[in-house]
Order: structure tokens, then C-alpha cells, then sequence
């Protein structure tokens, strides 16, 4: 898409939320399955090398939340304006499919 009407229709910053919203929940899935799995395993090994990747699943979720949040897409701090910007996020969604 041409950068101008990307900037006019705030479609650019929409993919970037999105992509990082969709990264966001892929870590947290990651995380809890890293979690389980350390939980059921048997092998000091397996949980050593699974704790260690569960380190790196969490370093890789403080970083894409930081960006969210450094971006503005992200404010779980306070979660009224979260929720705003919730509503406002799903209204641009909306009308953008009316648009097609």
C-alpha cells in the first residue's frame, strides 16, 4: 500500500499493533506451554534445557510488551484508557470492513 494513504488511514500503525498484538499472544502461548511441559517432564535434562528456553520466551516477551507499550498500542498500566483504546481499535476495524 502507498505510505501516504497509509499514514491518511492509519492502516501502517494498525499492522504494527497487530503484528505485535499477535506476537504478544504467541509468547504468552509459548510461555505456558514451556510451563506444562517442565512440569511434566521427567528428565533433569530436558527441564534444564526447557527452563532455558523458557528464559528466552520470557526476555522475548518483555521486549515485543515493551514495544507495545513504548508505540502506544499497549497501556496495561492503566487499564480505563486500555480499554479505550480497545474500543477505539475495534471501531477502526469495523469501519474498515466496510470499506472493502
Amino acid at each position: 500500500m502507498n505510505p501516504i494513504v497509509e499514514n491518511l488511514t492509519g492502516m501502517n500503525a494498525m499492522t504494527d499493533q497487530a503484528i505485535a498484538t499477535d506476537l504478544l499472544m504467541a509468547c504468552k502461548s509459548g510461555l505456558k506451554s514451556y510451563a506444562a511441559a517442565i512440569s511434566e517432564s521427567a528428565s533433569p535434562e530436558v527441564r534444564s534445557t526447557l527452563n532455558a528456553q523458557f528464559g528466552k520466551a520470557v526476555g522475548l516477551h518483555e521486549r515485543v510488551f515493551n514495544y507495545m507499550r513504548d508505540n502506544g498500542f499497549y497501556n496495561a498500566y492503566d487499564p480505563s484508557e486500555q480499554l479505550q483504546m480497545d474500543i477505539q481499535n475495534a471501531d477502526k476495524a469495523l469501519s474498515l470492513s466496510n470499506v472493502q
